[in-house]
């Protein structure tokens, strides 16, 4: 085929075309590889994948997250014991909630020594119990020794607790 424009000039004289066909079917040499790190990396990669059986032995290297980071899919009754034991000493924040009120900045302002606030709570109605902020479970006041503690009376459950925030 030739150029409409250089009608004398055959496509076989055509240098560039032949440079890169040559460029293409040659190896990159030592010295390109040296000039260019991902080059030298791939290529020794490709020599260290060709000395390799494919089926593999146990001298191969793995990866380093399967000798780090054990399988979810192992966990016996042991294991997840050991791991529930790293979590016990962890503290957690318990607040026993007796009531709850809104008022104003000008009521707040006004409170002295021996104001009283009334809270949504009734008499002998149950504490609600927070762990961290989060309702888990509900109890009566109890004095031992004179001093307060709750007594729990019943656990919430995660369908309970969503609809206590609704009310």
């Amino acid at each position: 085929m030739t150029d409409p424009k250089k009608p004398d000039q055959n496509s076989s004289d055509d240098a560039w075309a032949d440079a890169m066909a040559e460029q293409q079917n040659e190896a990159p040499s030592v010295e390109e590889t040296e000039d260019d790190p991902w080059a030298a990396a791939l290529a020794e990669q490709a020599e260290t994948e060709a000395e390799q059986p494919v089926g593999g032995d146990a001298s191969q290297p793995t990866a380093a997250g399967s000798q780090v980071f054990k399988p979810l899919d192992q966990g016996t009754g042991s294991h997840a014991m050991r791991d529930l034991e790293m979590v016990m000493d962890i503290p957690v924040k318990l607040t026993v909630e007796l009531g709850r009120t809104r008022i104003t900045i000008k009521q707040l302002l006004e409170l002295a020594q021996g104001s009283v606030i009334e809270l949504d709570g009734l008499a002998g109605e149950p504490m609600d119990i927070l762990i961290n902020g989060y309702l888990i479970a509900q109890g009566e006041v109890v004095v031992v020794d004179d001093k307060y503690g709750i007594r729990i009376t019943e656990i919430i459950t995660p369908s309970e607790r969503v609809q206590k925030l609704n009310r």
